[in-house]
């Protein structure tokens, strides 16, 4: 199972209108511990920002499991309510759960998160669904070592100076 965390990253960006704006973006990371959490999301951010940046906060979310659509843009927040009954009493409980869902909107959220629960043998009922500010997610990458990941990074940096280079020569 995923721990997932909240990462927060506090960095000058861009504006369409050409004015640097310090924001502070949510970002969610598979992680084992908060120092694994900061430290890949530095090393996923760092591509991506020039200039400096930082972590300004790292915690840990509840949530139990994410449908991906990579055609989606956008992040919603599915609560739901699992139902069981005691067998006991024969009272009903509901136990929520959050589900991250990928969609371009709330719509596609929906259509989603129902195919993504097609195959749950337990009764539920949709609490909630809320478009989350998050601005990517990164799972962990299991495949490949620390080493090999470094080795990539330089060969990304060699072809970037190449490239770098080869403008400069050209201009």
């Amino acid at each position: 199972m995923a721990n997932w965390f909240e990462c927060k990253v506090k960095f000058d960006k861009m504006m369409e209108t050409g004015v640097p704006k310090t924001v502070n973006e949510p970002y969610l990371v598979d992680a084992l511990s908060f120092t694994e959490a900061e430290s890949r999301i530095i090393e996923a951010m760092t591509p991506y920002i020039s200039g400096e940046f930082t972590v300004s906060a790292v915690k840990r979310t509840n949530i139990s499991e994410i449908f991906w659509d990579e055609t989606g843009d956008y992040w919603y927040m599915v609560k739901t309510m699992f139902i069981t009954i005691d067998e006991r009493s024969g009272v009903e409980k509901k136990k929520a759960s959050y589900i991250l869902v990928q969609a371009g909107s709330f719509k596609d959220a929906l259509d989603n998160f129902m195919a993504g629960m097609k195959d749950t043998l337990s009764d539920f009922e949709i609490a909630s669904i809320v478009k989350t500010p998050l601005v990517d997610v990164f799972k962990a990458d299991l495949a490949h070592t620390r080493a090999d990941r470094e080795a990539a990074k330089k060969e990304l940096e060699a072809k970037e100076n190449a490239a770098q280079k080869a403008e400069l020569e050209g201009a």
